[in-house]
């Protein structure tokens, strides 16, 4: 005879199990939707309620990584519905998340992050939510187009309000990888006009606006009438010792003294006293 187990034990066991499952995904829920609204704080999503609601927290973080947010709505309904299908559910739920994979990787290079980063996203995504959610880096458009920027498919083309568009102003960057600065032999010839830079230009600094379309630099300001330079100083002259202006006259020679002169004889009618 063969011991089966007790149908009421196995129940309580998976009742547990089930309760402690429930529990884990109510912490991961919470966790990442926080993490995700610390994320939309940054790249100026308005409404942090947003971030609570499930799947679309999703979607606008797909919208953001610069893909059709509603690819992720349809690989996330996909994979529900057709669940009970062996390779096709498994495939649906394969490719949603390859999609999410992508839109992190592009929110990452917004948050000053390297696509390394990608490698801690596939495996322990909750923790790299948090990592960009708390950190200092800041929200940054000026980042080379996305590859798939020219596909209608995958490119994002959602205009929703409260979410910044994340094309930059003054459009993509050039990307060094797939568009070079200058092209290399055997491509297109530059544009009519083109003037190579002179030898020993340097990119301007990272930072650097170009000034705005029509912008005129001031004209020098001119003297008033009238005005005089003043007259450019005369170099000196070398020092050299000045002669002395006369020469030093002779001394002049010692005065003789006169003789004192004898008395003469008496004047015999001269009155006495």
């Amino acid at each position: 005879m063969y011991d089966y187990p007790d149908s009421a034990g196995l129940a309580a066991v998976l009742a547990v199990l089930g309760f402690l499952s429930f529990i884990f995904l109510i912490g991961f829920y919470v966790l990442s939707s926080w993490f995700l609204m610390k994320i939309f704080d940054k790249a100026g999503v308005q409404g942090r309620w947003r971030a609570w609601v499930p799947v679309y927290n999703y979607m606008v973080f797909a919208k953001l990584g610069d893909l059709n947010p509603w690819l992720v709505l349809i690989g996330l309904g996909a994979g529900i519905v057709l669940s009970w299908v062996p390779v096709i559910g498994w495939l649906l739920s394969l490719a949603t998340f390859v999609l999410t994979l992508l839109a992190a990787w592009r929110v990452g290079l917004k948050l000053q992050k390297e696509a390394v980063w990608l490698i801690l996203y596939f495996f322990l995504s909750i923790v790299w939510l948090g990592i960009l959610a708390f950190d200092k880096s800041r929200w940054n458009t000026a980042v080379p187009a996305a590859p798939w920027a020219g596909n209608g498919f995958l490119s994002d083309r959602t205009n929703w309000r409260g979410i910044p568009a994340q094309t930059p102003a003054g459009g993509y960057p050039a990307n060094p990888v797939t568009q070079p600065a200058y092209p290399a032999p055997g491509a297109y010839p530059p544009p009519a006009g083109y003037d190579a830079p002179p030898a020993g230009y340097s990119a301007p600094p990272a930072g650097y606006s170009a000034p705005p379309a029509g912008y005129t630099p001031p004209a020098p300001s001119e003297p008033p009438a009238g005005y005089t330079p003043p007259p450019a100083a005369a170099a000196p002259a070398p020092s050299s010792p000045e002669p002395p202006a006369a020469a030093p006259s002779e001394p002049a020679p010692p005065v003789t003294p006169e003789p004192p002169t004898a008395p003469g004889p008496e004047d015999p009618n001269a009155p006495r006293p």
